[in-house]
């Protein structure tokens, strides 16, 4: 709760108003029984005002049966007028508090995912991250402006109706008062085993959504093997876990709401008999009593309602828990509180001696020592896992070494800021990675606030600026998800403008041409000659053609790092410091 509360500071002012409405409830509660004792005991009883009531009405309304029934209906009509527009201004003041509480939380929850290190990604996956961040996020609101204001208020129309009461007739009072014992005893019971349970709910709902995103991500995959039914199978597996663990909630809660309702029937039933007898006594009047029964039910309402908020408030901690988790992974990969910044780099790399592994496996990268000076183009092949992208990922501070340092113009990666570290990498992926809005915005993603020119100037670059002119809307032509829309040599097209955009001091392909034909394998070849002019560049690749023109050409194999093959054509100086650093190795 103290979490929360700190996440809520900005509207603290909001929450002191619910509150304050949600105490404007006892006085509004303590007037709602007296427009009828005045009609029961004044009207047609024909007795004398009570004292508290007398000495603020005049004589002549006070002496008239007539008169008293016109003060309980325009009392009645008040308290009804007061109670809705307290009623009104509390629900639009928890809708549009709560509302902003989610949205708040929600994106420090996906500010701080984009932050958490792959190694966190790798192991939880993306939907377990979406369904905390949409799902679990709303807990803050259900928490702190539907949940927490019963229970901070529910207590004063407890006391303020026992004051009366006591006022009345003590001996009633304390028969009400005995269940309030069992009711806060039933809370306790029952909030810590309501809570686990619920806990366990949410886990299976985030792996239910889990098996959704895998197959309707790999729907071609699951259509190929015919493997709908069994992905089905799978699904309700895990559905039907979570509709036994939602159901053994709901049974929990049932049998608590069973025994709270024994508690206070059996709590009301005491007040009405010993009442009826004190009225048969004189020790009460009837109105009086009419005014007591109505008075027990705003007991046991505040009650009832604290008691369900505190165990219903066990579905939203738990989520409120979850989501709190997230919030509290620190990157692997941490910044340094006196990082150092840079504009542009040089583009010089060396790695002394590094050594990486994945937690779920073996070393994939062992005592790798590699030089690669400014505007070297580095050709990386390998087999699938032999580490390629690893290595890449490792220059651009995705993962920190687990030994070893890498270098950049001389300065180790983990002494610059992230931010500018990664400013200096263009990167081109096998499977262009493009969002679901237009043309002009994805090359844009390269460099917010690119003006139409440069856009359309890297487009040129690219060879794209033709096949994105024959489309609908030109640069303004939506991709659809993933670029579905357009072909696979469109999308790596468009991300090489992104990068020609970027305009970084280093460049890196992880498999760039792979993907596409021959006929627009050229295009992009020719492109790539382009981008890769006056940078360092690093290229993983399988294809020959791809290669062509690399200083330093590399194989990766079992962790360990070798020289095949170098360019003569460059500089003598430059092939001796990477043949020399690299045989060594």
């Amino acid at each position: 709760m103290r979490r929360l509360l700190a996440i809520a500071r900005p509207y603290w002012l909001h929450l002191g108003g619910i509150l304050a409405l949600g105490l404007l409830a006892t006085p509004i509660a303590l007037l709602q029984p007296l427009p009828l004792k005045l009609i029961v005991d004044n009207v047609v009883g024909g007795q004398p005002l009570p004292g508290y009531l007398d000495r603020f009405v005049p004589q002549a309304i006070g002496r008239s049966p007539t008169a008293i029934l016109g003060l309980a209906a325009g009392l009645a009509l008040a308290v009804a007028l007061l109670a809705a527009a307290r009623w009104t201004s509390l629900w639009l003041l928890q809708v549009s508090t709560g509302e902003r509480l989610v949205v708040r939380l929600r994106s420090m929850l996906f500010r701080h995912v984009q932050r958490l290190s792959f190694s966190y990604h790798d192991v939880e996956g993306a939907t377990d991250s979406t369904y905390r961040i949409q799902q679990d996020a709303p807990a803050i609101q259900n928490v702190l402006v539907y949940a927490f204001e019963p229970l901070l208020t529910a207590g004063f129309p407890v006391i303020g109706v026992t004051l009366v009461m006591l006022a009345l007739d003590w001996q009633l009072a304390l028969i009400a008062l005995g269940a309030a014992p069992i009711v806060v005893l039933l809370v306790r019971s029952f909030s810590g085993p309501l809570r686990s349970r619920w806990n366990l709910v949410k886990g299976f709902d985030s792996s239910a959504m889990s098996v959704v995103q895998e197959v309707l991500g790999s729907l071609r995959v699951v259509k190929a093997f015919g493997r709908e039914e069994s992905e089905v199978e799978r699904f309700e597996e895990v559905s039907r876990k979570r509709v036994s663990g939602h159901v053994g909630a709901v049974r929990m809660h049932c049998r608590f709401e069973g025994l709270l309702a024994a508690t206070v029937g059996v709590a009301t039933a005491g007040v009405l008999l010993m009442g009826t007898l004190h009225v048969l006594r004189g020790i009460l009047t009837l109105g009086e009593l009419i005014m007591v029964m109505s008075y027990v039910g705003q007991i046991f309402h505040p009650l009832q309602r604290m008691s369900q908020s505190a165990t219903g408030l066990a579905a939203s901690l738990a989520s409120a828990q979850r989501a709190l988790e997230v919030l509290d992974r620190e990157p692997d990969v941490q910044e340094r509180s006196d990082a150092r910044a840079i504009e542009r780099a040089g583009g010089a790399i060396e790695l002394r001696d590094v050594s990486f592994g994945y937690a779920a496996g073996g070393p994939v990268l062992r005592d790798v020592t590699l030089t690669v000076p400014a505007g070297t183009r580095v050709g990386i092949q390998g087999r699938t896992g032999a580490g390629k992208s690893t290595l890449l990922s490792l220059l651009m501070r995705f993962y920190d070494p687990d030994r070893g340092a890498i270098l950049l113009d001389g300065v180790d990666l983990r002494d610059y800021r992230l931010a500018d570290l990664r400013d200096q990498f263009a990167l081109v992926l096998q499977e262009p990675l493009l969002l679901s809005t237009t043309v002009r915005e994805n090359i844009a993603y390269g460099r917010s606030g690119a003006t139409d020119v440069e856009i359309e100037s890297a487009a040129r670059l690219a060879n794209a600026h033709e096949f994105i002119e024959r489309l609908p809307q030109g640069y303004r032509t939506e991709v659809g998800e993933r670029g579905a829309l357009l072909s696979g040599g469109e999308r790596q097209r468009v991300a090489l403008a992104r990068a020609f955009l970027r305009d970084a001091p280093i460049l890196v392909l992880d498999e760039p041409t792979s993907a596409v034909d021959v006929a627009t394998e050229g295009a992009i070849i020719e492109a790539l000659q382009r981008l890769m002019r006056d940078r360092t560049t690093f290229v993983i690749t399988h294809r020959a053609s791809a290669l062509e023109g690399c200083d330093l050409l590399l194989v990766l194999e079992n962790g360990d790092l070798r020289l095949i093959e170098a360019d003569a054509n460059r500089p003598s100086s430059t092939l001796a410091a990477t043949e020399r650093v690299v045989a060594g190795a």
